[in-house]
């Protein structure tokens, strides 16, 4: 495909995601019927389709409008390469003069729903510009090495056998940064054999922080597909437990278990095996720390959206408080950005379960190179 077919291939992708269609649906529905768009073509595609999400309000302004072709255009125009739109083959056609460029106002170049740029700037501060534009570009590639099979030296010795260059980032003890040939990290014998693991720095950073020693009885009540399991696995010698509410999220954890080289009990009732020493709760969220590898859930969030998340991670916290055992910990976690779900949500938390503490806190953004995440460590007293 040439650089202008591309374009028209992300344009026509936009436009089904514009009209609620998810992304990646729309994109694998796209590569099935375009049989003639190569590994390269798809990736190429993919990149723009992303991009412009992470930068819609932006490019909808420089281009002309909210659509696919406003999207792309604008993309293409801020990036000095407007030049593409040929219409000759399969490119776009020439911009018409209604297309005018339009410079994007303050709001607009910060790539956020407006609706929630107070709250934003409540918990940011004048880091919020700073982490918008952090925001409107593509995600690090993040490896956890699984220090019980090897070190740091050892995981990039094996990835750069396999041609992966990676370097230690300073978020996490157990962090490696992807910074070449990222594309071959699950097919690469480190990651086969489980000596690495794909997880945000700023997760790692979250477990490395948990108070685990070993022979302690834990529980991963919102695991997910385990990664934090797994990661905390890694840490100590742990009695450990997993839980999601969605237990096909966790089908493939027994398999990423014996390749790390841990046990993990999965359980539907937590409570049977309760009290725990710590419980952690990696609540479901806003996830607008991680919007720039979920550049559309940030436009698809809704106030109304927001209010159920809220009602949700308090329901979970009330549910977890019983099982956790005397001076037991519980550790609450969300990649979000948004105060109401952090120090608020603990606040309130302890308003009503008076018998507890809380120890510590701590906030990442994406200026520390990782996801925005929240980790409040809570001891009942």
């Amino acid at each position: 495909m040439t650089p202008g077919a591309r374009l028209s291939a992300a344009i026509a992708v936009l436009d089904r995601v514009l009209g609620g269609e998810p992304a990646e649906r729309a994109l694998t529905n796209w590569g099935r019927a375009s049989r003639f768009a190569g590994s390269g073509d798809r990736a190429a595609v993919r990149d723009l389709v992303y991009d412009a999400l992470r930068k819609r309000a932006s490019s909808a302004a420089r281009g002309g409008g909210l659509t696919g072709r406003g999207l792309v255009l604008g993309l293409m125009r801020e990036a000095g390469q407007e030049a593409l739109f040929t219409g000759e083959g399969h490119a776009p056609a020439v911009p018409a003069p209604e297309e005018v460029e339009r410079q994007p106002d303050a709001e607009e170049r910060l790539d956020l729903p407006v609706w929630l740029i107070p709250e934003l700037r409540k918990g940011l501060g004048t880091d919020t510009a700073p982490v918008a534009e952090a925001l409107r570009s593509r995600a690090p590639v993040f490896l956890r090495v699984n220090l019980g099979k090897t070190d740091l030296a050892g995981a990039q010795a094996s990835l750069d056998a396999d041609g992966i260059k990676a370097v230690p980032h300073p978020l996490a003890t157990t962090s490696l940064e992807v910074t070449g040939n990222a594309r071959k990290v699950q097919g690469s014998t480190a990651y086969q054999e489980g000596l690495v693991e794909l997880q945000d720095a700023s997760s790692q950073a979250v477990v490395e922080a948990l108070p685990l020693a070993d022979g302690m009885k834990v529980l991963d009540h919102c695991a997910g597909g385990g990664g934090k399991t797994l990661a905390m696995a890694a840490r100590s010698k742990l009695r450990l437990w997993a839980h999601d509410a969605s237990p096909r999220r966790m089908t493939d954890l027994p398999e990423r278990a014996r390749r790390a080289g841990v046990t993990v009990e999965r359980t539907e009732r937590p409570e049977a095996a309760a009290p725990y020493d710590l419980v952690l709760v990696d609540a479901p969220c806003s996830g607008s720390g991680s919007w720039r590898r979920d550049p559309e859930g940030k436009w698809r969030l809704t106030p109304e959206m927001l209010e159920q998340v809220l009602t949700t991670q308090a329901a979970i916290l009330d549910r977890v408080a019983p099982m956790v055992g005397a001076a037991g910990w519980l550790a609450y976690a969300t990649c979000s950005l948004l105060p109401r779900e952090n120090r608020a949500q603990v606040e309130a938390f302890l308003t009503r379960h008076p018998g507890w503490r809380l120890q510590r806190d701590h906030a990442f953004t994406p200026l520390q190179g990782g996801d925005g995440f929240y980790l409040a460590l809570l001891q009942r007293s």
